[in-house]
């Protein structure tokens, strides 16, 4: 469950002294992602009539969308049955060759599709850049009538007088470091609807609010996630292979850390690539973004890129609990979309085939509920359809996979147990280990420095591997030179006098941006922690991993963060 204590609350208050206008639609959406674009053309393919904002806090729709992807087309067909035909429609590159590799530090043992369970085959499947797929569905929905404010950060929540959400804060500019208002502050305003679908992502910061005001993870387990690390690459065409895809588990994270990598042939001569670290990583020596590095010099992903240049990169939190650790996704007011309640399906490394099904069960739950003359009220029905429905039919087969990886490594229990238990589900339609818990969140599986021996990781060569700063420029990243940081420390004491003795400054590794570091004079003496906010690129590791649950990540001013072209 969150810590969410009066501090951190605090952060994602609204200011009551404000007086802000106020706009009224019958469904207001927080986050252009594939789960909130979802549901706004649901919506008004339900009722043309319906009034539907959509608020994003990218630039544009797509600039923080970052996902693999290979897409599982269920959801989108659900929207658009014809979508292959449809005129300027991205989602094109079916996946010819699907193939699974462990691999060793310098050889690959490749893994026969049939040993593997059928859900985790990817024929039928396509491979897409998603921040592409949003900016078309962005489209389809303005043509029906939604209306799309990107650069609209949403700050806080707005209540009616008995607790329900009544709306948000959006477009609030124009404070100073020091956090007070600026010359040029402006309040932003309020967007009330009968109903606020919170689809922010990974780690939303309203959704942290709503899941605990109302207590929506009581009976849940902790909340789990890796850390998804993407590049995209233009490749030689001989070496290319539209519609190729590869999975790979094993080196360099070992047969102890959970996690594994991608290669997904591309149209255009490019390749996605990629690894997701599990984050409830022991050692704090870990360093994710150099792990994702070292993986690129094996000698088969090494051969592949050889002459090719890298064009892109970017950084996200994945949801990995499995339908235990999944939220009641229904509120008074409101309801929580895609990967906010943590709807990815951790074998098969895909979410955005459940996040599009969310926004639409999502949407038709509250058509009905419209068209009854409710407001303001719990959405049961959506609920109900997420766990029972096609969602639920998803990830209950897959649950004890994150937890068997978690507790036994990821061959003997994510391949070998995890294994067995999906053939079960798959076959006779029983899960063998029932269901299994998580413990702990990301944060608590932290230990202490002393128990660990510093990881060697290369340095990176400028060619193949690069350091976080320069992958960072790629991701044209900015904030506002003039606002408060947006990554909040509930104490500013602990990173120096905890977290930097008792577990080595983890935040300088876990970040895959560079954001935090500690900063001494030339004899190691007298520690300073340093927040480069201007770095974030908002894949919200800080707020899961730091052991000591210290940094809290708010939104910052719209429009701030990356600015990923395809991703």
């Amino acid at each position: 469950m969150y810590n969410l204590d009066q501090t951190t609350a605090a952060f994602t208050a609204a200011d009551e002294s404000v007086e802000r206008e106020s706009m009224e639609y019958d469904v207001v959406i927080v986050g252009a992602g594939p789960a909130g674009l979802s549901a706004a053309i649901r919506l008004k393919q339900n009722n043309p009539d319906t009034s539907v904002v959509v608020l994003e806090k990218g630039s544009e729709v797509g600039a923080h969308i970052l996902s693999g992807a290979v897409l599982d087309p269920i959801g989108l067909k659900e929207l658009f049955p014809d979508f292959e035909t449809m005129s300027g429609c991205p989602v094109k590159t079916k996946v010819t060759s699907d193939k699974f590799h462990i691999y060793g530090p310098a050889g690959a043992l490749p893994i026969p599709q049939f040993v593997l369970p059928p859900l985790m085959h990817n024929h039928g499947n396509y491979i897409v850049s998603m921040a592409n797929t949003c900016r078309w569905l962005a489209e389809q929905a303005e043509g029906l009538g939604v209306e799309i404010f990107p650069g609209m950060a949403c700050s806080a929540l707005v209540y009616r007088e008995d607790g329900s959400v009544k709306g948000v804060v959006a477009g609030e500019f124009g404070y100073q470091k020091d956090g007070t208002k600026g010359p040029g502050y402006e309040p932003g305003m309020e967007l009330h609807g009968k109903y606020v679908m919170l689809g922010e992502g990974a780690r939303g910061s309203l959704s942290k609010v709503a899941i605990a005001k109302y207590k929506l993870d009581e009976g849940a387990e902790p909340s789990k996630f890796g850390l998804g690390m993407k590049e995209i690459w233009d490749i030689d065409p001989a070496k290319h292979k539209e519609g190729t895809v590869l999975h790979s588990a094993g080196w360099p994270l070992g047969a102890k850390q959970g996690g594994g990598s991608f290669v997904y042939h591309a149209e255009n001569n490019q390749v996605f690539l990629g690894m997701i670290v599990d984050l409830n990583y022991e050692n704090p020596y870990r360093y994710p973004y150099m792990d994702f590095q070292k993986w690129k010099t094996h000698p088969d992903i090494a051969e592949l890129l050889e002459g090719g240049k890298r064009v892109a990169y970017g950084a996200r939190v994945v949801t990995k609990g499995g339908i235990q650790a999944v939220p009641q996704v229904a509120f008074p007011g409101g309801v929580l979309l895609g990967c906010t309640a943590g709807l990815v399906n951790l074998p098969r490394i895909k979410g955005n085939h459940n996040a599009m099904l969310s926004g639409i069960h999502a949407a038709d739950a509250a058509t009905k509920a419209l068209g009854a003359g409710r407001s303001g009220d719990r959405l049961q029905a959506y609920d109900d359809m997420l766990h029972d429905g096609p969602i639920g039919e998803d990830l209950r087969p897959v649950r004890n996979v994150a937890p068997l990886n978690g507790r036994f490594g990821p061959f003997l229990g994510g391949m070998l147990m995890g294994g067995l238990d999906m053939w079960s589900a798959s076959l006779i339609k029983f899960n063998i280990f029932g269901t299994m818990g998580h413990k702990k969140d990301d944060a608590g599986s932290t230990k202490k420095a002393a128990n660990f021996k510093p990881i060697d990781y290369p340095k990176p060569d400028g060619v193949l591997t690069f350091d976080r700063l320069t992958n960072v420029s790629m991701t044209f990243t900015n904030h506002g030179e003039d606002q408060p940081s947006h990554l909040r420390l509930i104490d500013a004491s602990i990173p120096v006098n905890v977290n930097l003795p008792e577990f080595a400054g983890p935040s300088a590794r876990y970040c895959p941006a560079g954001v935090y570091e500690f900063i001494t004079e030339e004899d190691g003496s007298n520690p300073k922690f340093q927040i480069n906010a201007q770095n974030c690129i908002h894949c919200k590791t800080c707020d899961i991993k730091d052991p000591s649950r210290n940094i809290v990540w708010t939104v910052p001013e719209g429009g701030g963060g990356p600015n990923y072209p395809n991703m």
